[in-house]
């Protein structure tokens, strides 16, 4: 019994930097300081991935900020749920200023709506948590205590099983992504009037929350000019899904994908376009 109830303590309250394994803060002052202090830009993976909307990173995805999100999500240390959300309300605020050379500030608009990118349910099972919507959760209560209006709304769910994504490169990635995800059911109406802001833990080659986004714009009954090209393409050749394009097109263009019908009642949300925030991304993804 003694046992049972240190490794229950241990998840919860562990002994441990989560993120230098230092003794025996939670999360010591270095570690809460690469966090804390990073600025928060935007970042666009090579290749960008066709419907990509703008993404903005809390922190490099190293050393004590990959062990963070690490222990968070596969051990367990849900101690460090509130700093690792507090890192992506800073993501999140920073992506809903002006895009760069717009003249002007983005208007106020509507609530920001946080949309979690759903992990996969046997991943979810494994983990014994959902670590994106529990720093979803904490992000959107660090917004309203600073003035902006936000909630979550977990409508994504995956459609169909995908594999693990660990070992695939970039193409590879799209195409176990590709129509997986959807909006539930009702889920639109959740999204109506607000500026939706997908939001994950680490964006890698973009392809989650490039699909993330194509099911947010289908529920809405838009697209973006990737979304159209590739959906006349598709209806031409009769299928759901086809890849179109040489490998001679320009990085845009290349792995255009369709994935389904757009519902017919379209459903407002206010702004120019779905946003992105992640807490960390590659050293190099960095503008």
């Amino acid at each position: 019994m003694r046992g049972w109830w240190q490794d229950l303590t241990d998840l919860a309250l562990p002994t441990e930097c989560g993120g230098c394994g230092s003794p025996p803060a939670v999360l010591c002052a270095r570690c809460r300081t690469s966090l804390e202090r990073a600025e928060p830009r935007r970042v666009r993976p090579v290749p960008e991935p066709p419907g990509l909307p703008a993404v903005y990173a809390a922190a490099p995805y190293a050393r004590e900020v990959r062990a963070l999100l690490l222990a968070h999500k596969e051990r367990g240390a849900l101690a460090l749920t509130g700093a690792l959300g507090a890192a992506l309300a800073g993501a999140v605020r920073a992506g809903l200023g002006p895009e760069p050379g717009r003249a002007g500030a983005e208007p106020d608009g509507g609530p920001v709506i946080l949309v979690p990118v759903p992990s996969a349910r046997w991943a979810v099972r494994r983990r014994g948590h959902d670590p994106v919507r529990r720093m979803a959760l904490v992000a959107a209560g660090r917004l309203r205590r600073t003035g902006t209006p936000a909630r979550v709304a977990a409508v994504l769910r995956q459609r169909r099983p995908v594999v693990d994504q660990a070992g695939l490169d970039a193409r590879r990635r799209r195409e176990n992504l590709a129509g997986a995800l959807e909006v539930r059911a009702g889920g639109a109406r959740l999204l109506a009037g607000g500026r939706v802001v997908l939001v994950d833990d680490l964006i890698t080659t973009g392809a989650s929350l490039a699909e993330a986004a194509r099911a947010v714009r289908a529920s809405a009954g838009t697209r973006c000019e990737a979304d159209r090209a590739v959906y006349r393409a598709a209806t031409r050749e009769g299928r759901e899904e086809r890849r179109i394009g040489p490998r001679s097109r320009t990085r845009s263009q290349e792995g255009k994908s369709v994935h389904g019908a757009l519902e017919k009642e379209p459903v407002n949300i206010t702004g120019e376009a779905v946003r992105a925030a992640v807490i960390a991304a590659p050293r190099d993804s960095f503008e």
